[in-house]
């Protein structure tokens, strides 16, 4: 076999991706002899895809190599896809949850100011008047759950080690007036002027916000993860909570022997913080322990015909709620 002309210089990424001007540099001719002196046949043969036995090896090796980095990259994208934290969420995605759960109360005293020049004629304030709540956990037995002081949060951590995040929580806690005590009367009913010691009976007045003192908020999130046990799915976190938000009260008044159970009014504004303890565990499950603290200003609330009360207090909370998350 004679070769007539040489096959021209090739380069390897060429051979990976064929076209026509590389084909033409495959296109060659070769003489075939039988005998002496006497040509037989002369063929043309294209090996425009017909690379040597060890382009073929180049071209393997390339391929398996590929796939070994593209292995590796995905097993370790994998591993920074889950976040080190709570809920087992991806990077680059939050956490949503929701939960409910129940409440204790305290109230610190409060100067409570009522006032009518409409539908009667009174303007007095009541000072240093103690409350107290109305837990109702016995209601839960009989399922009646929204009937004791419960709470609901909804909540999202969104960045990369979710430990920080916004809430909004729902706290339907109950103000109720001791009825019988003895407080400062300062003012006037009926053009009467007042400034003495008076028992407050249920003749004179009942004053609670039963139907919900309702403290709603809206909270800026930290968390800080102190404990995780070895396979990642119990932890263990302190909690802050710092925000603001209003109050939308249902009181029930009795005024002069006349009672009204109101409808729910925006009265005012509340602003507090909140801290605690928090445990996940099985990645979508929750529970929180916390102390609340607030500063509640019912500057406009309702009580009979065209009356109205203020007051303002402090609040401290003692909060259980449980959940569920999942990332989102």
């Amino acid at each position: 076999m004679k070769r007539k002309n040489n096959i021209p210089a090739v380069s390897f990424l060429e051979l990976l991706v064929p076209n026509r001007r590389v084909h033409d540099k495959f296109d060659t001719q070769y003489s075939f002899s039988c005998g002496e002196g006497r040509d037989e046949a002369i063929e043309k043969v294209d090996l425009s895809y017909a690379p040597n036995r060890g382009n073929y090896k180049k071209i393997f090796f390339l391929f398996a190599l590929l796939y070994s980095i593209a292995g590796l990259s995905q097993t370790v994208d994998l591993e920074e896809e889950t976040c080190n934290c709570p809920g087992g969420s991806k990077k680059g995605k939050g956490t949503f949850y929701a939960s409910w759960g129940y409440n204790l109360d305290w109230y610190s005293k409060s100067d409570i100011h009522f006032r009518n020049s409409g539908t009667d004629n009174y303007d007095f304030t009541l000072y240093k008047v103690r409350a107290k709540d109305r837990p109702g956990f016995d209601q839960i037995i009989s399922w009646e759950i929204t009937v004791p002081q419960y709470v609901y949060r909804l909540g999202y951590y969104f960045n990369d080690k979710h430990d920080m995040g916004v809430e909004f929580n729902f706290d339907h806690s109950k103000y109720v007036m001791v009825q019988d005590q003895t407080v400062r009367i300062k003012g006037q009913i009926h053009d009467q002027i007042l400034d003495k010691d008076t028992i407050l009976g249920t003749d004179f007045l009942k004053f609670e916000h039963t139907n919900g003192a309702n403290f709603m908020m809206g909270n800026f999130l930290k968390r800080i993860n102190f404990y995780h046990s070895a396979d990642k799915k119990h932890w263990l976190s302190a909690v802050a909570k710092f925000g603001a938000g209003i109050v939308i009260p249902k009181t029930d008044v009795t005024l002069f022997g006349n009672q009204l159970d109101n409808r729910f009014h925006i009265a005012g504004w509340i602003a507090g913080s909140e801290t605690g303890i928090r445990y996940d565990g099985f990645k979508h499950f929750f529970a929180e322990a916390t102390l609340k603290g607030t500063f509640a200003n019912y500057s406009d609330v309702l009580v009979i015909g065209t009356g109205k009360a203020s007051h303002s207090f402090w609040t401290g909370q003692l909060i259980l709620n449980a959940g569920f998350q999942f990332g989102w």
